[in-house]
């Protein structure tokens, strides 16, 4: 009976849990292995971190409060296998993990955008972790949580966002001092506007990195308009 009983009542916690929404909405991946692929974002509200490149500001604060339920409801919606929880930070809102979860019970492919400044061993292991790390030039590498990497697994894949030769340089000294090649792959990508994409391409190709170089696509088709 007493294990009845909690049970039902974690299921009854699992009812009442919400989360701050920004927006939910149907784009296609700009970013990542998954590139190109129709997906729906689940934006929470809400970031610890302020990298100098920040292009979502506007989910820093507001955001609609709803339940999972409802949650899951507006991804189905749309009727589209990936699915992307991110941010903001995701995993500053504690019933980030339960969502994911849910949202790998209901069926879907499911990804994590987090900056890897918060600790992710509590998202499920179905859930394809993109973990990341930021360079000096986001303003916020000494918030690396550099025990993150001891979660991840092939499945998972770390990014770097590169501002400079310097954040490149940087970059290039963690990949070879923590092998993070064995990880999972790793994906660089320039900052929109800061560093010419041919010059990173460049540096990659000269250097041999054992790295994926992407664009985010999703700028190249609509700028920085929320929702896209």
């Amino acid at each position: 009976m007493t294990v009845i009983v909690a049970d039902r009542s974690a299921e009854s916690a699992e009812g009442l849990a919400t989360l701050r929404v920004t927006e939910i909405f149907h784009s296609l991946q700009g970013e990542t292995s998954r590139s190109g692929l129709p997906t729906v974002f689940v934006r929470l509200t809400g970031c610890p971190l302020r990298c100098g490149y920040c292009d979502t500001a506007y989910a820093f604060h507001g955001g609609e409060s709803l339940a999972l339920d409802e949650i899951l409801r507006r991804v189905a919606a749309y009727g589209t296998h990936y699915v992307t929880l991110t941010g903001g930070e995701p995993l500053a809102q504690k019933h980030a993990p339960l969502l994911l979860r849910r949202l790998a019970d209901a069926g879907h492919s499911v990804s994590l955008e987090t900056s890897g400044a918060l600790d992710v061993s509590a998202v499920d292991p179905r859930i394809s972790k993109i973990l990341d790390l930021k360079t000096p030039g986001s303003g916020e590498s000494a918030r690396n949580l550099w025990s993150n990497l001891d979660h991840l697994t092939p499945r998972d894949e770390i990014k770097f966002v590169i501002c400079d030769e310097a954040d490149y340089l940087w970059s290039k000294a963690q990949l070879q001092s923590r092998r993070l090649d064995r990880l999972c792959p790793l994906l660089f990508s320039p900052v929109h506007g800061r560093l010419e994409p041919r010059q990173l391409a460049e540096w990659i190709l000269r250097d041999r990195l054992p790295v994926r170089f992407q664009l985010q696509l999703h700028k190249q088709l609509w700028g920085e308009t929320p929702g896209r």
